[in-house]
């Protein structure tokens, strides 16, 4: 045989065991591939029917948290957020109405400790206290800090941590103030543009004295009555990076809502 036939030969060869190798690899990452489509259903499943499992308990059990060790803010790592929302229906203001309630917030920073005024909100306290014992809230992240010099608040309560996460309904302005001014420790409503039903299940709480000039307001249903150095704390490390500013996105140092409990305040 010739030299360049057996190198043509030899090239040959190189060529078909590149091939055999490149096709190994083709049929290894389709099976891998299969492999994480059916675990990726098998954990949507399990998640969904976790969910109907607790939709009506009144204490639900927070999944599983990560990894124990700290945060910047010296809290645990919060859990892995459920990432749903839900289809419930607007509670009788009733509920609430001339009644004082407390609400513990618990999270994997501490507890937060708030009054709720149903006497001033009675709509959005009803909504508040169905959300908490319907488990509504659990393992959900707070999902917005913001760090301007005028507006210093801590927005949560929304399960898929997008900030586009409803209960499935939506009520009216409450007790806004005529001012705009939101004194430190104000427990106040999240809302849309719509002020007759932008509300739902999102809240925020003000961390420092803040402005909001917006005609409609913002409904004030609450204050904030033990720890609030907790969202000092997070706070101050911040606005996480890759943001849109370096002062309004999720905060640096990770806080989740795992539980909220509602007790009515006897007089």
């Amino acid at each position: 045989m010739s030299t360049k036939k057996q190198e043509r030969a030899r090239a040959r060869r190189r060529y078909d065991k590149r091939q055999a190798a490149l096709g190994r690899r083709m049929d290894l990452d389709q099976r891998t591939a299969r492999l994480i489509a059916i675990v990726g259903t098998v954990v949507v499943v399990l998640a969904v029917l976790a969910l109907l499992g607790s939709k009506y308990a009144a204490t639900p059990t927070p999944a599983a948290q990560t990894s124990p060790s700290l945060t910047a803010a010296g809290c645990q790592q919060p859990p892995k957020p459920l990432g749903t929302t839900a289809k419930l229906t607007l509670p009788s203001k009733a509920t609430a109405e001339g009644k004082t309630f407390t609400g513990d917030i618990d999270t994997n920073c501490g507890t937060i400790t708030v009054e709720l005024y149903g006497t001033k909100a009675p709509q959005a306290v009803a909504s508040f206290i169905q959300l908490a014992t319907s488990g509504y809230w659990v393992d959900s992240p707070c999902h917005r800090l913001t760090a301007d010099p005028t507006l210093k608040v801590l927005q949560c309560g929304d399960p898929t941590g997008t900030g586009s996460g409803t209960p499935g309904y939506g009520f009216g302005v409450e007790n806004a103030p005529k001012d705009g001014v939101y004194p430190t420790g104000t427990l106040a409503m999240a809302r849309t543009s719509d002020a007759a039903k932008g509300n739902g299940g999102q809240f925020f709480i003000v961390y420092g004295n803040s402005t909001l000039p917006d005609k409609n307001g913002y409904t004030i249903f609450g204050k904030v009555t033990a720890g609030l150095d907790i969202v000092d704390k997070v706070a101050a490390v911040g606005v996480a990076a890759g943001g849109d500013s370096p002062t309004d996105g999720a905060p640096a140092a990770p806080i989740s809502i795992l539980r909220v409990a509602v007790t009515e305040k006897k007089a």
